[in-house]
């Protein structure tokens, strides 16, 4: 801009300069310039002289008014065409700086929509932003589809299948507190007899439940062990109404029967699934890493001793750790604390 004013003031003072001069003194200079431009041309050969956006703009207000017949005698170092183009450039460039918005990308969603969109998909869990874009259009509010999506996903919204489906998170959270599980943990003993330990634990108060360890977890044993169970929860005044297990075939069916009598649902875990019994996988690794690992086991009655010194502990821990400041557990982040070892 600062080039172009000083050509614009240069030329002011040029064309004063001529106004003195006779129409002979003009001719001449006119004819000196056109051989100057001839000499010009003749050493630059095939070469393009470099022309600035400022002597491309004066040139193109100085000789746009010519009739294209005139301006094709005119000695000049470019074409006629190309002067008229840069006219045309001239304009369209002014043209497009003037209709350019002054606040760039799409306009702003008035507040008042975001609220509404919002507010529908609150009351709403089940509409996706499709169905949220319909409603809006029956009162007339003018918004496109992709802003009401927009809208969502910057409010950290889910879309409508992962907002309304239950995740086994999600259940194990709302049902704390009437979960149990159970497992089989086994170990071995110094003479080499494998044992079966026989495991429930509580998920809303972590409370560890030893019912039982055999070398042989019979049929008989395992019904006995959930008989077991049924009056331990009685006496205890557990209202436990659910019952997370394996597909372990030491399971008979007498087992689940037994509990569905006592109120207790069986929900079996899947296959290959751990994590969906991951509070009792979790207690089984502890006991492991605490006790059965460092403890050297002469028989069952010392398994059975060990493993009652070992829930005596757990408990106590666990109770400790719930009336100090809640730890949070990387496995198990629906409950604000639990046993870590």
């Amino acid at each position: 801009m600062l080039r172009l004013a000083y050509l614009g003031v240069t030329n002011a003072f040029a064309m004063l300069r001529l106004l003195p001069m006779s129409n002979r003194d003009k001719d001449a200079e006119i004819l000196a310039l056109r051989h100057q431009i001839s000499v010009l041309q003749r050493q630059l050969g095939s070469q393009k002289p470099p022309f600035h956006p400022s002597d491309r703009a004066l040139l193109a207000a100085l000789l746009h008014r010519l009739p294209l017949g005139v301006l094709r005698n005119v000695r000049l170092l470019v074409r006629p065409d190309t002067v008229l183009r840069w006219h045309r450039d001239l304009f369209n460039r002014r043209h497009a700086a003037r209709s350019r918005p002054k606040r760039p990308g799409r306009p702003r969603t008035v507040h008042s929509i975001r609220v509404l969109v919002l507010r529908l998909t609150r009351e709403n869990p089940s509409w996706g932003y499709r169905r949220v874009h319909g409603e809006l259009v029956v009162p007339g509010i003018k918004v496109a589809a992709s802003t009401v999506w927009e809208i969502l996903h910057d409010a950290g919204i889910d879309p409508a299948p992962d907002r309304t489906a239950t995740t086994w998170a999600d259940f194990l959270r709302s049902q704390a507190d009437a979960l149990l599980a159970c497992d089989f943990l086994e170990t071995i003993t110094l003479t080499g007899a494998r044992m079966y330990v026989f495991a429930v634990i509580e998920h809303a108060s972590r409370r560890i439940r030893i019912l039982g360890a055999t070398e042989h977890p019979s049929a008989g044993w395992v019904v006995q062990t959930a008989r077991n169970l049924v009056m331990d929860l009685e006496d205890a005044g557990c209202r436990a109404r659910l019952l997370i297990r394996d597909r372990d075939g030491k399971f008979p069916a007498l087992f689940d029967t037994i509990l569905r009598d006592a109120g207790i649902e069986v929900v079996l875990s899947g296959v290959r699934m751990p994590r969906m019994n991951s509070i009792m996988e979790r207690w089984v690794q502890t006991c492991r890493r605490e006790l059965l690992d460092r403890t050297l086991l002469w028989n069952r009655p010392h398994l059975l001793h060990a493993l009652r010194k070992f829930e005596q502990f757990y408990t106590g821990t666990v109770r400790i750790r719930a009336s100090r400041t809640p730890v949070r557990c990387i496995c198990h982040p629906y409950r604000p604390w639990t046993r870590t070892g």
